[in-house]
């Protein structure tokens, strides 16, 4: 196992300027952290040279104000021999769960494999040729987003090939400090549960490829020469608006970092017939039922606390958004709901909040819904719990959901430490 640190400075990196103007003219502050592409890019492509690379990317695999698929292209000393695209496709532009169609990148010409349709990872046929495969997708944290699940099949891939993988890291942009969530239980294996990890993990992609390898959570990588592309700048306690970096959205109903914040306990209204946002202008930090009494669930969560978010109850509409969300759960149909604003984004517990979240909106469900509120199965394996639902319809608060996984964590603090990189 490797890690490559590039060394760049300001001046170096692609689409920047020392002065932190950026290339279109705009006054914006120099970004604090230099991503692995950035120093990949400034760095000539030294750790490709030589290489025909297949690149696992998604629309988020910038540099400056250019796709590292275009950057790799035009390299002299790289020759880029495919691409593979995640849920939501190489543009980023597919709805949630979508199967998505091999082709060829137009601006390229380079075919473009799927990883969220018939394969869910590169085939022996897709690889040939390849000398190494690179990932560069950003991650938002939560255990359940599935391009962390793309990554450790695609190692897979690259150990059967016999080829390096190579990961260009990028900021967990909820830090790497809190973790929250039970660690995924053996028999809730699942694409949106592949590694027995917290909800909210505390890792950035680059860690976390190191310790699937280490710990032996993918068949096969035992012999895989996984190298991660460092960035520099990076501090474990800081969040996305302290990278300095353009938030670009990692999928489309993930349209702002607040967004992300509340994603991993606000998802798990996605396992129940309650709105978690999408088909609305601020997903999963809108909430809503048709049933609600929004103004009486804001007060009892204001009762009761919800640290770093201020709640404001209303109503809104969900409607389609072609690419986004095309069939949102009750779409056309008013919701009474509640708007959540970020006041101290270092305060919010999002997991233990959400599942507080999903408790109360049970209990004020009307007979005729709540029987049929849950996909339970859904349920579990986004909790990574068997036992979640019942401590759900038990009534558990936020606090002590926070505390029913402290030993999870403690345990997952120590087995992580050797894979930490900053």
């Amino acid at each position: 196992m490797a890690v490559l640190l590039l060394a760049a400075t300001a001046c170096d990196l692609p689409g920047g300027r020392a002065d932190g103007a950026s290339s279109d003219g705009a006054d914006r502050p120099p970004a604090l952290v230099s991503t692995g592409a950035d120093l990949l890019v400034a760095s000539g492509f030294e750790a490709l040279d030589g290489m025909r690379v297949g690149l696992v990317v998604n629309h988020t695999a910038r540099s400056g104000d250019r796709h590292l698929i275009d950057w790799t292209h035009e390299a002299p000393n790289v020759t880029l021999g495919a691409l593979f695209g995640p849920e939501h496709g190489i543009r980023g532009d597919e709805d949630a769960g979508a199967k998505i169609e091999d082709g060829i990148d137009d601006a390229t010409g380079v075919p473009v494999f799927s990883l969220y349709g018939e394969n869910r990872r590169p085939t022996p046929e897709m690889m040939d040729g390849l000398d190494a495969l690179v990932f560069d997708i950003q991650d938002v944290g939560a255990r359940f987003y599935t391009f962390i699940s793309t990554m450790g099949l695609s190692m897979q891939s690259a150990a059967e090939a016999g080829v390096p993988f190579i990961v260009l890291d990028r900021p967990n942009p909820l830090g790497g400090v809190r973790m929250a969530g039970y660690l995924r239980s053996d028999s809730l294996v699942s694409f949106v549960s592949q590694y027995p990890i917290p909800v909210q993990h505390g890792l950035t992609v680059g860690e976390l490829a190191r310790m699937i390898q280490g710990e032996n959570w993918v068949p096969g990588l035992e012999d895989l020469d996984v190298r991660v592309v460092e960035m520099t700048g990076w501090e474990r306690d800081m969040l996305w608006p302290d990278t300095g970096l353009e938030w670009i959205a990692p999928s489309p109903n993930l349209p702002s970092f607040e967004s992300a914040l509340v994603y991993p306990g606000t998802c798990f209204l996605e396992a129940t017939t309650a709105s978690e946002g999408r088909g609305t202008p601020e997903p999963f930090l809108t909430v809503g039922a048709p049933w609600l009494d929004a103004d009486v669930l804001a007060a009892e969560l204001r009762k009761w606390g919800t640290p770093g978010l201020r709640i404001e109850p209303g109503t809104v509409t969900p409607v389609s958004i072609p690419g986004a969300s095309t069939n949102p759960k009750w779409q056309d149909t008013a919701l009474g709901s509640l708007h959540f604003t970020i006041t101290d984004a270092d305060s919010v517990d999002a997991v233990a909040m959400g599942l507080d979240l999903v408790g109360r909106m049970y209990r004020m469900a009307p007979d005729s819904v709540r029987d049929g509120f849950f996909r339970e199965r859904w349920m579990a394996l986004l909790s990574g719990s068997n036992t979640t639902l019942d401590r759900v319809r038990g009534g558990m608060d936020r606090e002590a959901w926070a505390w029913s996984w402290e030993e999870d964590i403690a345990a997952f603090e120590t087995q992580r430490s050797p894979y930490l990189l900053y």
